[in-house]
């Protein structure tokens, strides 16, 4: 899941290379944090928070595969 939300961030935003994806995994949930450029958090929520939104949706169905809920987080 990692993996995953990492190249598709990496697709969307301006600085690439500052964007760092932290994974804490429990029993039965994955919390993803992710930190990026002041300038691209815009792009990562989207007009209305549709962008994040269908990130995780895509991420709560990798998760449930998996047994699993998935909870991401956009951190400052």
């Amino acid at each position: 899941m990692k993996a995953f939300l990492e190249n598709t961030l990496q697709a969307l935003v301006n600085h690439p290379d500052r964007i760092v994806v932290a994974e804490l995994i429990g029993r039965q949930t994955v919390i993803l944090e992710v930190r990026c450029h002041a300038d691209d958090i815009g792009r990562i929520i989207g007009k209305n928070g549709k962008t994040i939104s269908a990130l995780r949706v895509l991420l709560s169905g990798l998760a449930a595969k998996q047994k699993r809920k998935a909870f991401l987080e956009v951190v400052e």
